[in-house]
């Protein structure tokens, strides 16, 4: 990472139709060759889906506790001590939880084929919701790999 890093978080404007900031970076995860709307229309259509689906909860509560349902809460990253590789659980950090969570179930939605991505996104978010689905799958085999690692957690540091 540069010296002189500046993020680029305040620099993502909320979502017009919920005014959330998730949403936004959602929809840009969503995006593809620069084709926003196109995009928007996508994760609009998913959410309206979602929401049919799971008629009495509003829209974005669907949204955001499926993202926090996908949230890791550790992980583990490589560390090289004296010539052997470790993989060392470490806590992940609030805005790492998020965008991982946003990738992940994006990437799930896009393994799916043969549907439209709305479609595919709709069912992601209600898997995520019901606590189960690829991308929660994908949460609990991060935290298998940490909780196997747990004897490497003293090289954390």
């Amino acid at each position: 990472m540069p010296r002189r890093y500046k993020s680029t978080d305040p620099l993502v404007l909320p979502d017009p139709a919920f005014g959330s900031k998730v949403v936004s970076k959602l929809v840009n995860k969503v995006m593809q060759e620069g084709k926003k709307t196109t995009a928007q229309a996508i994760v609009y259509q998913a959410l309206e889906r979602a929401k049919k689906k799971i008629p009495d909860v509003e829209t974005i509560e669907i949204f955001n506790k499926a993202v926090e349902n996908v949230k890791p809460q550790v992980e583990v990253r490589s560390r090289r001590v004296g010539g052997a590789t470790y993989q060392v659980p470490r806590e992940v950090r609030k805005n790492r939880q998020q965008s991982l969570a946003i990738r992940w179930i994006v990437e799930n939605a896009r393994k799916k084929k043969g549907k439209p991505m709305s479609v595919r996104l709709s069912e992601e978010f209600v898997d995520a919701y019901n606590n189960t689905g690829a991308s929660v799958l994908q949460k609990e085999n991060v935290h298998k790999m940490a909780e196997a690692n747990k004897a490497y957690s003293h090289f954390a540091w």
